[in-house]
């Protein structure tokens, strides 16, 4: 790699959903003891990383991506010290771990969506966007969810995520 050349321009990234790839347990669910297990055949490869689905705390009805809490992993998936002991892992295998940090596909039991959803004027209230119903108390529009319901006037992706 060239100096100054972003490590990812021409990387070999193998993604990976934690539910479906490795299952260490026997509960039929893949987790991340099971991910951290196959690690040096995924190394074997020849990739440079690994991209990994959301693992994070989660309701699961958008299978993971109806992220909780991103400061914590899903029971289901194991615990954060599995997770650091798959980082380790890899980065002794030389493999750079990419984390799907999906923002602005929170669940409505997460913090931000709460506060957001309590009322217009809090910090919080312009990080999703909210419709109100028509004149007749009806969704402010046809667009429907995939999980049931409208998808406006419940909260949709965030517009912005900042830093603290």
């Amino acid at each position: 790699m060239s100096a100054g050349r972003e490590w990812w321009r021409g990387a070999s990234i193998y993604q990976i959903y934690p539910r479906s790839f490795a299952d260490s347990n026997g509960d039929g669910i893949g987790d991340l003891p099971g991910i951290t297990a196959q690690l040096a055949y995924v190394a074997s490869l020849g990739v440079d990383a690994i991209w990994l689905c959301p693992f994070f705390s989660s309701p699961m009805r958008d299978f993971g991506y109806d992220v909780a809490d991103y400061c914590s992993v899903d029971p289901s998936f194991g615990t954060l010290q599995d997770f650091a002991h798959l980082l380790e892992r890899a980065h002794a295998l030389g493999l750079r771990v990419i984390i799907d940090q999906v923002y602005s596909h929170t669940s409505e039991q997460h913090p931000w969506f709460r506060q957001s959803r309590a009322d217009r004027t809090n910090c919080k209230a312009e990080w999703y966007v909210w419709a109100d119903p028509k004149a007749d108390g009806s969704p402010p529009s046809n667009w429907q969810s995939v999980f049931g319901g409208s998808r406006l006037g419940v909260g949709c992706a965030p517009r912005a995520v900042l830093s603290s």
